[in-house]
């Protein structure tokens, strides 16, 4: 089940991969490097307010969707969601929006404020209706959906950016359109079949006791992954903060698309194990999912950082390129460590109820990122800020691993992880023992093709995650019997 769910969400990643990659290509060509950076510390800030205000109510929803469905309950239950969403847009709009009007700040500044937070409480309606379809398991409506909002928000940005000049407004405005496309699309389906019932108090309730903590560690996490470009903003400027963002946003995006495209496909499928089946069931779904992560994650990390200089050097222009190079070998190790919390360990927490403990890890390692980057910054510059990120999640990721342990044990394919590991080493040695083609194009063109080659071989003979007797032999059986 878990493969096939994997092959219908593969669009939407992909999807994501290119709007990621292409965000900072274009809009770091066609925005100043201080419009970038202003651009990606709005952003920062409007995620921030999205998951401080509207992401319990997704978590809750997403968590108690099969619970409501087994018990004949769904209408009532997607009834209380929409109603606290129009509630809490209702006190967004207002709070937010009068703070952005009366804050300090150039009319320019209050502009693209503004657009952001309409982005984000449009983005926030669709998301509930995202997580319904993925929880019902109708998981090419979600893949269509999502797609197009990411496909056509970027490139309404981009018509506003070039065409509208609206500069760093533009692809807020983008997004906000695309999301109000798709919520006149889905959210009266799923508003058809809201039904309210008694319960509803009581099932609010339940929801902010389970969602609120899980919201608190989003939060914090968000803080450990973004709080650093307000500090350097503050001590470097908001060129040097558009420089880290572009190398970061490379970087981060390649790894954490792995991480989402496994961990949110594998995340309600081991719910429902766990609801219908039991934790064993859970465990083999999740065991799986991290296999798999080994598999792709490992080697892609380690591509990045051997490769970070002319990825830089052809994606990001040429005025952010040169600072965003070095810091990318780090963001590298750093996103392949938060993948593996956020998306195998965290499961512990999601599965165990305990998001509570969660919340409270996040909240010291984001304190401690902050910590760090205090200190390092100013001697170390957008490497300093870089190594706070490693060290944090580091050292997040051991807490989330011992206190794990105690709630929802899980079944880890250490072994896999292992193997994945020593392929990428062997790949690595085979790239750096290649010639370094001096255009950027030309070095990635022939150096990725040998990497994955060498990966694939060694992989496949090492049978890492299962990758030739679970794939690779079944699927040419196939073949052999059309053949036949």
């Amino acid at each position: 089940m878990l493969n096939r769910h994997l092959l219908t969400y593969l669009p939407v990643y992909a999807a994501q991969i290119l709007v990621g990659f292409g965000s900072v290509v274009v809009f770091t060509r066609v925005l100043s490097p201080e419009d970038y950076g202003r651009y990606t510390l709005v952003l920062a800030g409007a995620l921030l307010t999205q998951t401080l205000v509207f992401t319990w109510l997704d978590a809750a929803v997403a968590r108690h969707h099969a619970r409501a469905t087994a018990r004949g309950r769904l209408g009532g239950h997607l009834a209380t969601a929409f109603s606290l969403y129009g509630a809490l847009a209702v006190l967004s709009l207002v709070v937010f929006g009068g703070a952005i009007a009366l804050a300090p700040i150039s009319t320019e500044l209050k502009t693209v404020c503004a657009f952001a937070l309409v982005s984000q409480v449009l983005r926030s309606a669709i998301m509930i209706a995202l997580e319904t379809r993925r929880a019902e398991g109708e998981a090419v409506r979600f893949a269509l959906l999502e797609s197009f909002i990411l496909g056509s928000g970027f490139g309404l940005g981009v018509v506003f950016i070039m065409a509208g000049g609206m500069g760093p407004a533009g692809p807020f405005a983008g997004m906000a359109l695309a999301c109000l496309v798709a919520i006149l699309i889905d959210i009266p389906v799923l508003l058809s079949k809201a039904k309210h019932d008694r319960a509803g108090p009581r099932r609010a309730v339940r929801f902010f006791a389970y969602g609120a903590p899980v919201a608190v560690s989003l939060v914090f996490e968000h803080l450990l992954s973004t709080g650093d470009r307000f500090v350097i903003a503050a001590l470097l400027g908001e060129a040097s903060t558009g420089a880290y963002a572009a190398g970061y946003g490379i970087t981060d995006r390649s790894l954490n698309i792995i991480f989402i495209w496994l961990g949110m496909t594998a995340g309600p499928l081991a719910i429902k194990a766990f609801e219908h089946e039991g934790a064993e069931a859970a465990r083999a779904v999740l065991r799986q999912a991290a296999g798999l992560m080994g598999l792709i994650a490992i080697p892609a990390a380690t591509g990045i950082a051997l490769l970070s200089e002319p990825f830089a050097r052809l994606l990001i222009a040429d005025s952010l390129a040169g600072a965003a190079a070095p810091i990318m070998p780090l963001i590298a190790l750093g996103a392949m460590l938060n993948g593996f919390m956020t998306y195998v360990f965290h499961e512990s927490f999601v599965i165990g109820r305990r998001p509570k403990v969660m919340a409270g890890l996040m909240a010291g390692s984001a304190a401690l990122n902050l910590a760090l980057n205090l200190a390092l910054i100013p001697m170390l510059g957008l490497i300093g800020a870089a190594l706070a990120t490693v060290l944090s999640y580091a050292i997040a990721l051991v807490a989330c691993v011992v206190m794990g342990r105690g709630v929802f044990r899980l079944s880890l394919p250490l072994d896999d992880w292992v193997k994945a590991a020593t392929a990428s080493v062997i790949m690595a040695a085979a790239l750096m023992a290649l010639p370094v083609p001096e255009a950027a194009f030309a070095h990635l063109a022939f150096h990725v093709p040998v990497g994955v080659l060498v990966y694939a071989v060694v992989a496949l003979t090492l049978d890492v995650a299962g990758c030739r007797s679970v794939f690779v032999m079944p699927a040419m059986r196939r073949l052999q019997w059309r053949g036949a």
